[in-house]
Order: C-alpha cells, then sequence, then structure tokens
C-alpha cells in the first residue's frame, strides 16, 4: 500500500459562535473566536490516497489531477471566503476546523476514482494546531 499527499494552501475567515447562544456564552466558550467581526486563517491541507501504483506508470495517481480535484471541488470554494457566510457546504454548520475537515473529505471523496482510496484530511489551522480526519 502506497499513500501520497498533496499539500495545498487557502485563505479563510470564519467565527465560532452558537447561534443557540448568548453573546456572553459564546465569548466564554469561543473566547476571541467568537468576534463578531470575524477573524481569519491561513490554512494548510494535506489529502492523502493510498493504494497500489499502477504498473505502467508507476503512480499512485497523478499528482497534477489530485491537485486539480482538490482545488475545483475545495481550494476554489474555500479560498478568500467567509466559512459561515459564502461557503455552501458549511451552511448550518460550527465552522471549527474539526468540521471544517470532515466536510473537505465528503466534497472529495465522490470525485476520486475508484483505484484509490481517502485515507487522510489534515488540515492545518494554525502552525501549532490541526487536525486529522480519516473518514
Amino acid at each position: 500500500m502506497v499513500y501520497l499527499t498533496r499539500q495545498e494552501h487557502f485563505n479563510a475567515a470564519h467565527k465560532l459562535a452558537n447561534p443557540k447562544w448568548s453573546k456572553e456564552k459564546n465569548e466564554a466558550m469561543f473566547g476571541v473566536c467568537a468576534n463578531e467581526n470575524w477573524h481569519g486563517h491561513n490554512y494548510d491541507l494535506f489529502v492523502t490516497i493510498k493504494g497500489e501504483p499502477d504498473p505502467e506508470t508507476g503512480f499512485l495517481f497523478d499528482v497534477k489531477k489530485l491537485s486539480q480535484l482538490i482545488k475545483v471541488h475545495v481550494v476554489d470554494k474555500l479560498d478568500h471566503k467567509n466559512l459561515n457566510l459564502d461557503v455552501d457546504f458549511m451552511a448550518d454548520k460550527m465552522c471549527s476546523t474539526e468540521n471544517l475537515a470532515i466536510a473537505i473529505w465528503e466534497q472529495l471523496i465522490p470525485h476520486l476514482p475508484k483505484t484509490v482510496q481517502l485515507h487522510c484530511i489534515k488540515l492545518y489551522e494554525t502552525p501549532r494546531i490541526y487536525v486529522e480526519y480519516f473518514g
């Protein structure tokens, strides 16, 4: 089994706030991340697929095609967007990094060929905070 990872990058704004809670409760739980004027991150996304290399090409999957899939189905929808307001697949979800990683998985899985499996989404919110999701 071979694992292949492609790294991509995007910038996005969001806020963490439960609409069912008071402003005070949101601030107590989420601190400055509940700022009503939003805040942003420079996200680093690592998409790992797995499978067996093609005996004729030696490739698990063409990394240019993988990059294009990620760009079309994820990065173009997230980059320089407000996750709470602009991203259809984040509608009605708390815009945590955890939920964003799950949503990215759900965006990619239908578009990968049957010759590979999606293994992991690793999403860095900051250099010191990241989430890994294995489906």
